[in-house]
């Protein structure tokens, strides 16, 4: 296939440009300086673009990191922006063209707080402020869906690896012994492989029978205890010291609390259609993240 992507530069961009183009996709990326060559295309996300001739699916990963700076008002407001505006502006594109493919990025924390219920695709939206970004975020592929692409919606959780994310803001304090479980360590752990993430949106891209939300989570969900402790054996190291949720209050502002949110979500939507996990536990995630390198 010919596939567009948006949002190629980052931590999951990135790796998924190599992926597609190593089993024989032609990728063209989406850049806002000017194109190097033939496999990039310059583009400002808030206005109107007209995509390559041929092109047969748009990926989405466009957005600033939620955790990157403090959240300030200007930043929550960047945050959505960020994600709902190249959104909308690719969204009107692909039903333009008539483009058949669409699959967008987006959050589990669209299900806001869960506590120790279990969430599915089919589960409601919650009511905080990333659940109210998620909301938008998915609205803003509606024109595509009206015109009849197949939209894929990826409510993805922490994708694993020491190279970005979740996991690389947590290494140090954990090389150095002083990493531990998040307040009592109760809440779920939405963790996802790096790869088994890019192997399922190459599967969702490939196969008809993926549309709408897709949960792109592990399948076997743990609470941040569980997770801390196996993360500690992996790097042979103690995780005996609890971080108050006021330390977290302190570092990074409202996003501390987010940091205390509970998501027990399971892949519903990639179970049903068959998607073959090759790290479905989290230790088998960790020890992957840690040891094997992201394609490139």
């Amino acid at each position: 296939m010919r596939i567009v992507v948006a949002g190629a530069s980052g931590f999951l961009g990135q790796p998924l440009v190599s992926t597609l183009r190593s089993t024989g996709h032609e990728v063209v990326q989406l850049v806002r300086r000017p194109a190097a060559d033939a496999s990039e295309r310059q583009w400002d996300p808030a206005e109107p673009i007209r995509l390559p001739e041929g092109t047969d699916a748009v990926v989405n990963l466009c957005g600033v990191g939620v955790s990157d700076r403090r959240w300030t008002e200007d930043y929550q407001a960047l945050i959505l922006s960020s994600r709902v505006v190249p959104t909308a502006t690719l969204s009107r594109a692909v039903a333009a063209q008539r483009v058949p493919i669409l699959v967008n990025a987006s959050g589990v924390g669209y299900y806001g707080d869960t506590g120790d219920r279990e969430v599915t695709e089919l589960s409601p939206a919650g009511d905080d402020f990333l659940a109210g970004v998620s909301k938008h975020w998915e609205q803003a592929t509606a024109p595509a869906a009206a015109a009849g692409a197949r939209v894929s919606l990826l409510r993805t959780g922490y994708p694993l690896h020491r190279d970005g994310g979740f996991l690389k803001a947590q290494l140090v304090p954990f090389k150095m012994g002083i990493g531990g479980r998040l307040g009592n360590g109760r809440q779920w752990v939405p963790w996802i492989s790096l790869f088994d993430w890019l192997a399922a949106t190459q599967f969702i891209l490939d196969s008809d029978q993926v549309e709408g939300p897709v949960n792109m989570v592990g399948p076997a969900p743990v609470t941040n205890a569980q997770f801390t402790k196996a993360f500690g054996a992996e790097l042979h190291r103690p995780t005996v010291m609890p971080i108050p949720k006021a330390a977290l209050k302190i570092l990074y502002g409202e996003f501390g609390n987010e940091a205390y949110r509970s998501l027990r979500a399971m892949p519903g939507a990639l179970t049903a259609a068959g998607f073959p996990f090759r790290h479905r536990t989290v230790t088998q995630a960790l020890h992957a993240a840690l040891t094997d390198p992201i394609p490139a």
